[in-house]
């Protein structure tokens, strides 16, 4: 899950990317405003944590932006204000949801995975691919009933894959999807990723190099 978090109050910003990371998930940081409507414009977000009143531009904006966009990205309001006006007020711009500070931070990693998992397509809880299952909500990942221990990129890469059922996914969406933007476009982080997980998986091979397009872990043939 790619998540952006906009908020100029830089140490809540860093620790919350920190918690969410922990989580497995891919964060970005923006401490303004245009800032934080410049990346949310360029990249496309799963969800978007946003402070209401920011500098550069005001959080309400950057969410009627993201509405009138159309795009897909969810976003989580975050504001000093407890109030049911402004609550309400945050949800008419078009704010998927609303919490007000100080909050608990395992409402807030459950309201992010939640508006997550509607910011795509809806995906089976469990993923499998022959003797090999993921379980999402567990992050966990056995294959002939053995656990692997996977990384959490390793376990995003899969669960990446497995989603695409049987399509290719280049390395820069494995890039988006991911990693955050810290990342250089230009790294091998993707193939060594792969060269890994591969190993880790064993025998018989399940992801397939598709020369010239990206990876894919083939659906099984079902017979007639």
């Amino acid at each position: 899950m790619r998540v952006l978090v906009v908020e100029d109050e830089r140490d809540m910003a860093d620790a919350i990317a920190r918690g969410l990371r922990r989580k497995g998930m891919a964060v970005d940081v923006a401490y303004d405003g245009l800032q934080g409507h410049e990346m949310a414009y360029v990249t496309r977000y799963d969800v978007v944590v946003l402070d209401r009143d920011l500098p550069g531009m005001h959080g309400d904006d950057i969410c009627a932006a993201l509405v009138e966009s159309g795009a897909l990205t969810r976003v989580l309001m975050l504001t000093a204000s407890s109030s049911v006006d402004d609550k309400v007020e945050g949800l008419e711009l078009g704010a998927d949801d609303y919490l007000a500070k100080p909050f608990d931070f395992k409402e807030l990693v459950a309201r992010v995975q939640a508006l997550g998992r509607r910011a795509t397509p809806v995906a089976p809880p469990v993923l499998t691919a022959g003797d090999l299952v993921l379980d999402q909500s567990r992050r966990v990942v056995t294959r002939g009933g053995t656990t692997l221990d996977l990384t959490n990129k390793e376990f995003c890469v899969l669960e990446e894959l497995l989603k695409a059922k049987g399509g290719v996914v280049s390395s820069e969406e494995l890039l988006e999807r991911v990693w955050d933007a810290n990342t250089d476009p230009f790294t091998t982080t993707v193939r060594v990723t792969i060269n890994t997980l591969r190993k880790k998986i064993g025998d018989p091979p399940l992801i397939e190099t598709v020369v010239g397009a990206g990876y894919r872990v083939p659906e099984p043939v079902v017979a007639s």
